[in-house]
């Protein structure tokens, strides 16, 4: 007895490596394509986590440039031309709140930090040598308010810088 060969002109043997290795190609490029999927989802997830970074930068910045100019008036009662600075970043940040809503809250209520901030000016002493006892308890009574919104400002100004290092590590 003779054995035979298949139609295809190859041995059982052989048949059955073929069909062993096209498995495993089959195999091996399903793994590929999978990987290549995460690789693709974490490349897009680094992609919008470097976009919000860089939409934040401008505002950390200018919450830390607040938070500086603050500090600088921190423990002196103040004049309206002292807040020229506190002002100015106020406005700066006012413009970017609405176009960045991952921090929206966060700015808006800096803002309206600053604006009560601003508000507790002390007025202008005028040409008076001498003043009297009430004028310098009222005047002791705005600084105080003026020292207190000062505090709350710099609590808002942190509380958003923390928020914003929270939404840069993802």
């Amino acid at each position: 007895m003779t054995t035979s060969t298949l139609a295809i002109g190859t041995g059982a043997g052989t048949l059955t490596v073929s069909i062993i290795a096209a498995l495993f190609t089959g195999a091996l490029g399903t793994y590929t394509l999978l990987h290549h999927k995460q690789v693709l989802a974490w490349m897009q997830k680094i992609r919008r986590t470097d976009q919000t970074n860089t939409e934040l930068d401008k505002p950390s910045e200018w919450l830390t440039d607040l938070y500086k100019a603050q500090c600088r008036l921190a423990h002196k009662p103040c004049r309206s031309e002292n807040f020229e600075d506190v002002t100015q970043i106020g406005n700066m940040i006012r413009g970017v709140a609405d176009q960045t809503p991952a921090i929206a809250p966060e700015l808006t209520k800096t803002v309206e930090r600053v604006e009560e901030y601003v508000a507790t000016a002390l007025p202008d002493p005028g040409p008076a040598v001498k003043v009297s006892l009430l004028e310098h308890r009222t005047q002791l009574v705005k600084a105080m308010k003026q020292e207190s919104a000062r505090g709350e400002l710099a609590r808002t100004v942190v509380a958003a810088q923390q928020k914003i290092a929270h939404l840069k590590r993802g």
